[in-house]
């Protein structure tokens, strides 16, 4: 009797449920991490997207592969979900946090980037969950956010979130090559993603530094420093050009989602959003 090997076991359990004993096509995987709360909001729209036409439909519910680690500090989370894109090759991983509403027509949106394979990096754009909040849009270290932009526009970056976000995974192949393996609870991973939080003594200048900050911000800086478009080329990429770009990111202004609190506290909510709209002609 031949082997299913689409049937559920060991590490397929918590992250893989097929609807049908064909296993679908590797083309994409939705990664989540959660602290396994979420508001209605999300919820609606996750599950309320417009479906582009002959994408892998697996069950009822879950028209996608999802893997969703619960419970773990986010960068040991997209670790679990990155090794999981490597071992089970997939082209591309679509990272969606569970504090990011996205908007209907995002598959839509992926899809055309997936088909074109324009760009091996695509975020949407959100806000920081503040009073006032900030677009998390970054050209540069040290100078805040970038503001020479408005909706519609697909803008250049060198610094992105990753709550909205659509990457290749041959820059995930490259990065976890070089990256060193941890354990994440248990599980041994590559540190592809590392929150910084670092701490030492300059004998210069007889002071203590620090380096903080968060892992999508970290990450983009380690793709740029180690110049991992280029290396992605061996696992099938196709984007050396892009270490030659300053800005080699992009936000496509129309994935513009909601960041929303616990509380259902939707960002920007002071209509700091405003000044981006497009005058009419």
């Amino acid at each position: 009797m031949k082997k299913d090997k689409s049937l559920l076991k060991g590490e397929y359990a918590r992250g893989r449920i097929w609807g049908k004993l064909e296993s679908p096509q590797n083309r994409i995987i939705v990664g989540i991490p959660m602290t396994g709360l979420l508001r209605a909001e999300w919820v609606l729209a996750r599950y309320g997207q417009v479906i582009p036409c002959n994408w892998s439909q697996v069950d009822s519910l879950q028209f996608m592969d999802q893997y969703s680690p619960v419970n773990y500090l986010v960068a040991d989370a997209r670790n679990l979900i990155v090794d999981q894109a490597i071992k089970h090759n997939f082209e591309w991983l679509f990272f969606i946090d569970h504090d990011t509403i996205i908007p209907p027509c995002t598959l839509l949106t992926i899809n055309e980037y997936m088909l074109s394979k324009k760009y091996p990096v695509v975020a949407g754009l959100y806000f920081t969950k503040s009073v006032p909040a900030e677009p998390l849009i970054y050209r540069g270290l040290g100078n805040s956010y970038y503001t020479d932009w408005k909706f519609g526009d697909i803008v250049e970056a060198d610094g992105i979130p990753m709550g909205c976000t659509l990457i290749h995974v041959s820059l995930l192949r490259a990065l976890s090559e070089e990256s060193e393996t941890y354990q994440a609870a248990g599980s041994n991973v590559k540190k592809v993603f590392e929150t910084p939080a670092k701490q030492w003594f300059d004998p210069q200048t007889l002071n203590w530094q620090a380096a903080t900050g968060t892992e999508d911000l970290n990450w983009c800086s380690k793709i740029i420093k180690n110049k991992i478009f280029s290396k992605a080329d061996k696992f099938g990429g196709s984007w050396a050009k892009f270490d030659k770009k300053k800005y080699p990111f992009i936000i496509d202004t129309r994935l513009y989602c909601r960041h929303i609190d616990p509380d259902g506290r939707q960002f920007p909510m002071m209509g700091e959003d405003v000044k981006y709209l497009r005058k009419p002609k």
